[in-house]
């Protein structure tokens, strides 16, 4: 992820890619094959203890798949490994996501309050699996097929967060042409557009459409998200082509809390974008 001089206290630069093969995921597999050979198992043993195929086993002690939470913590206590594959959770956690969103994942995690504008496709939070899955097979350069289960597995964990409590409040502003857009095919459009009806419901969710004939537009530079991060500092993330930037200035962020207001002021209310969402179902 490219970083600004004025963003989060942190110097330009890149972290290394932690994607399945390389870094982190690698040294936490070669940790884990020493910890089930030491504990006198093979993989076959180890994973039917655990509850996972001996080929998913592989996968992750070869770098090729990262484990999700539950398995780590299992992991540690069926090789009685003291909290040292544990440890470790944070960061892989953090590898599950591409490099570019990693901050704003771990930002997102704890936010109080997110305010999302979407522009190209719907927001991953409210996406389904289906969609999801179209989303990443349709990427360019083309994933390959660990990759795109592994990134559909962080997708869907965050969506977690909606089960929070206290809830964070949630806006999205959502453009016409996304929703009209069939990406992955008709059925897999349809099976959105009724989750994202179904999460408009929630009493901390709130979804409004831009109609496509609006002749006003206050953010025609892109999708961002707002992330209240406590009672006292919001962030402003932008994201375009696989880059992507978090922004504190007070100055910045403030522009594009103007221009978010103002979207929704343009915006169909909720209620009207629920009847438009359900309109478009009935044109399926």
């Amino acid at each position: 992820m490219t970083v600004r001089d004025d963003e989060a206290g942190q110097q330009p630069g890149r972290r290394p890619d932690d994607d399945p093969g390389t870094g982190v995921v690698i040294a936490f597999g070669r940790q884990l094959k020493l910890l089930r050979i030491r504990a006198g198992l093979d993989r076959a043993e180890f994973g039917r203890r655990m509850g996972y195929s001996a080929e998913t086993v592989a996968s992750i002690e070869q770098g090729r798949r990262i484990p999700q939470p539950r398995f780590i913590e299992r992991a540690d206590e069926v090789l009685n490994a003291g909290g040292v594959l544990i440890a470790l959770k944070e960061e892989m956690a953090r590898a599950q996501y591409p490099p570019y969103f990693r901050d704003a994942a771990r930002l997102e995690a704890k936010a109080t309050a997110l305010n999302v504008y979407a522009v190209y496709a719907v927001p991953g939070l409210l996406q389904t699996e289906g969609y999801a899955r179209a989303v990443f097979r349709m990427q360019r350069p083309l994933l390959d097929d660990d990759v795109i289960e592994q990134r559909l597995d962080a997708r869907l964990a965050r969506q977690e967060i909606f089960n929070r409590r206290p809830a964070p409040l949630m806006s999205f502003v959502i453009e016409e042409a996304v929703l009209r857009r069939p990406l992955g095919g008709r059925e897999i459009m349809r099976e959105a557009l009724e989750h994202i009806l179904l999460m408009s419901r929630l009493r901390h969710v709130e979804v409004q459409v831009m109609p496509t004939d609006r002749e006003d537009n206050a953010a025609l530079g892109g999708p961002f998200t707002l992330i209240d991060v406590d009672k006292r500092q919001r962030i402003a993330y932008a994201e375009v082509q696989d880059d992507s930037r978090l922004y504190t200035d007070v100055v910045r962020v403030r522009e594009l809390e103007a221009r978010y207001g103002i979207l929704r002021s343009q915006a169909l209310t909720p209620s009207e974008s629920s009847a438009f969402i359900e309109k478009l179902l009935g044109e399926q």
